[in-house]
């Protein structure tokens, strides 16, 4: 197959005009709607369906870290980073476990649930954490990212004397602000409707001409099972790889995806706040339940195209041509290019400007998720404890310059992450480590132990705070520093650095927990007033027996589906 040019041709064009016309048709609908109060804008009055709300989750989840990092694991290390997205499966726990807990809790953010559940304090960290996080890691990866698959894509170095990187990336994130500001959660859920759909057929697209194009699926497993990835005989094509593996241990990795699954998936109020924006008990569970089973996906559409084209590169070589993969300056393959690749070389006219559609569809309603999300923590988490008697509608005009602050701070982060590109991408990898064990360890003992007290659970997310530092600050001191040979050992470093992180992530829960439950023991025990509802065994009887009316036999049945696919897919790739 000739391989098509980077160039964007006019039916490309034509395809991406009319995304953009449907996308501001959604978005003048939406902006009519009534924002009256906190509930109409962060949590689009909560009244929505299960199919937006597992749309929005998925769609929410898809971004550079899947256009650029995914696709980029798959071309360098194979099936390693398919725990994380595998791990999917525990949308079910949100679904199955916590849902009710946090609708009887008639809450908005995650901060302000670990308040009731717990103090003030608790809401405090777990808010300024979050923030923090979004705005300098989420949001900024995001934004740079995006300007870096575009300028792949589009194959323009630049417009009129401007790096077409800051083009796209500023575009990207001023036309998401517009409607993020403007029509909030309502927006966020009903473009995801349009933008999910768009995404699944662009990836698939991909994939189906990628294998073609390859010669099928037995071909990349035959190339990609040839590539030796340690030197105990593991292969890119090994989900289960040797205990002793630098990287990728097997117990390290599934300890370590359990641990940051659970918290992305359960208690990150960027994934959370879809589920709170539900009409009732059933249609969040059910909008889990959805959204797992598009979780299943992206190992196919974004990990799998990777190895594609690592196996495209490694085929084109041997017929005596050029490779497939861009070579960096230090003459390393550039897999972080896997994807955008994929597009420029592979795919036809208006066919590439779907998929350009379905790369923005993901950068953009992952972009507006945090728009959004850090507008709530803001406006209900700070301004509103402080200013209690705000009128409802001030609260929506606090949400949307709260919006536009994060907007710019976003912008303003970009030359930061340009300037050290690849390296900071790394450390942001370890961020969720380090972050995810304190937070999953305080929401485990507040809602399965009434006998967690206010000090026990702040405390165990201080814990992981002050550890989560302590393991950043020595990987930035390790790796730059010239250590002399007697500092080269010792057991700081060995636990704060040298120890693999995947390991070093489920010690640091089980640290967490135990500080949790000692800090518990040794203070006073909640009143049953205050965790009425909140805690396992503190339900009232009509409280369980709304619960129980909000499921039945086919939420189980496509639950056990979920679950039998994960096990297969283990089995398949052990």
């Amino acid at each position: 197959m000739q391989q098509a040019s980077a160039v964007m041709a006019i039916p490309d064009w034509i395809v991406i005009g009319l995304f953009f016309v449907a996308l501001v048709g959604i978005i003048v609908w939406v902006s009519r709607m009534k924002q009256n109060n906190a509930a109409d804008y962060f949590l689009g009055g909560k009244d929505a369906t299960w199919i937006a709300i597992g749309a929005s989750i998925f769609a929410s989840n898809i971004g550079s870290e899947h256009l650029i990092g995914l696709a980029g694991s798959g071309a360098s290390s194979g099936m390693a980073m398919a725990h994380w997205e595998i791990q999917g499966w525990m949308i079910l726990i949100l679904g199955w476990v916590f849902v009710p807990f946090y609708s009887r809790s008639m809450v908005y953010t995650m901060p302000e649930f670990l308040e009731k559940r717990f103090n003030k304090s608790s809401r405090t960290i777990l808010a300024t954490i979050s923030l923090i996080s979004y705005v300098l890691t989420k949001v900024a990866v995001t934004v740079y990212a995006g300007g870096l698959v575009f300028q792949q894509v589009f194959g323009i170095d630049e417009i009129w004397g401007i790096d077409f990187f800051w083009i796209a990336a500023v575009g990207l994130v001023l036309i998401t602000a517009l409607y993020t500001v403007f029509g909030g959660m309502k927006s966020v859920l009903y473009t995801s409707v349009l933008q999910t759909p768009i995404l699944l057929l662009g990836s698939l697209i991909i994939l189906v001409l990628g294998l073609k194009e390859l010669g099928g699926w037995d071909e990349m497993m035959r190339i990609c099972d040839a590539v030796k990835v340690n030197e105990y005989g593991d292969s890119m094509t090994n989900l289960i790889r040797s205990n002793s593996d630098a990287d990728f241990p097997w117990l390290g990795a599934l300890i370590g995806s359990a641990v940051i699954g659970f918290w992305y998936w359960c208690t990150d109020q960027f994934i959370v706040q879809r589920v709170l924006s539900g009409k009732d008990e059933r249609q969040s569970r059910r909008g889990t339940i959805f959204g797992a089973y598009l979780k299943l996906l992206p190992v196919f559409l974004f990990l799998i195209p990777g190895m594609i084209a690592y196996a495209l590169h490694v085929k084109y070589i041997g017929q005596g041509g050029e490779g497939f993969l861009p070579v960096l300056a230090n003459g390393n393959l550039n897999t972080d290019a896997a994807f955008p690749t994929l597009v420029a070389k592979l795919l036809p006219a208006g066919v590439k400007g779907l998929i350009v559609c379905g790369i923005l569809a993901a950068l953009m309603s992952s972009l507006a998720s945090l728009f959004n999300s850090s507008a709530a923590l803001f406006t209900i988490d700070f301004y509103q404890r402080y200013k209690p008697d705000t009128d409802p509608k001030k609260l929506v005009r606090i949400g949307q310059i709260a919006t536009v602050v994060i907007v710019v701070l976003g912008i303003l982060w970009i030359p930061v992450m340009r300037s050290v590109g690849d390296v900071l991408y790394l450390y942001l990898q370890d961020v969720q480590s380090v972050l995810a064990p304190g937070i999953a360890a305080a929401f485990l003992i507040g809602i399965l132990w009434k006998r967690a007290s206010a000090q026990g659970g702040m405390w165990a997310l201080l814990s992981g705070l002050i550890i989560g530092l302590t393991r950043l600050g020595a990987k930035i001191y390790y790796s730059n520093a010239a250590l002399l040979p007697d500092e080269s050992s010792n057991l700081f470093r060995y636990v704060f650095y040298d120890c693999n992180w995947l390991f070093f992530c489920g010690w640091m829960l089980v640290f967490c927990l135990a500080v949790g439950v000692i800090v518990s023991l040794c203070t006073k025990a909640p009143v049953p007033e205050k965790i009425q509802g909140l805690v396992f065994g503190t339900s009232t009887p009509a409280q369980r027996a709304e619960t129980r009316a909000s499921w039945n036999g086919w939420d189980i049945f496509h639950t056990v589906v979920i679950l039998g696919i994960t096990v297969a897919f283990y089995i398949y790739f052990w």
